[in-house]
């Protein structure tokens, strides 16, 4: 599940704001709620549906809107690091600032999350997590390997499901994010979650 199905299974348009999120899905789960469709499979599925995307966009918005070290003062020296940008292959030099305590303090809270995303193979809601931390932290190499390494265990269970193409789009995606550590060939199932 992605950020634009969850808002479509919402019946939002991308970009809605939070009390309009709310505000639909406490409508839609009056709506396909077990206890007032009880005979209705259907409208059950539709219901866990819902409440997945809700909690799934409440946790994109979460990490998309948690502070980015404004409760500090000075300035933090700043780093510098090789990027690759999209526009040309040719890396080149880059100053970044080392992060905050709070996003440290996220970064650490959603890795231990997304852990128990893998462990428990909530591949989409890992997914979602890991994308959001790349879109807050896009220089960092190591939600990069993440972000890799998720791609490849949905990729692998994908095949497992027989969903080859599928399959094939998120492994290319893994691929393309981080080669080196899809490439490594070491267990990360063990290393990763463990």
């Amino acid at each position: 599940m992605d950020i634009a199905e969850c808002y479509r299974l919402l019946g939002l348009r991308p970009g809605a704001s939070l009390a309009e999120i709310k505000s639909s899905y406490r409508r839609l789960a009056r709506q396909y709620h077990p206890d007032v469709n009880s005979t209705d499979k259907l409208a059950s599925q539709k219901f866990i549906q819902l409440t997945e995307a809700y909690k799934f966009l409440l946790l994109y918005r979460q990490i998309l809107k948690a502070p980015q070290g404004s409760e500090r003062k000075q300035e933090p020296p700043k780093t510098k690091v090789k990027v690759k940008t999209k526009s040309s292959k040719n890396e080149k030099d880059q100053y970044v600032k080392p992060l905050s305590e709070a996003d440290q303090k996220l970064k650490d809270s959603s890795y231990k999350q997304l852990q128990e995303l893998l462990i428990a193979q909530r591949f989409p809601r890992a997914i979602a997590l890991v994308e959001a931390l790349a879109g807050r932290f896009p220089h960092d190499r190591e939600v990069r390997q993440w972000q890799a390494i998720v791609y490849q265990r949905w990729g692998s269970h994908l095949i497992d499901e027989k969903q080859v193409n599928k399959a094939r789009a998120y492994l290319k995606k893994a691929l393309k994010t981080d080669p080196i550590t899809v490439l490594c060939g070491r267990k990360w199932k063990e290393i990763f979650v463990a």
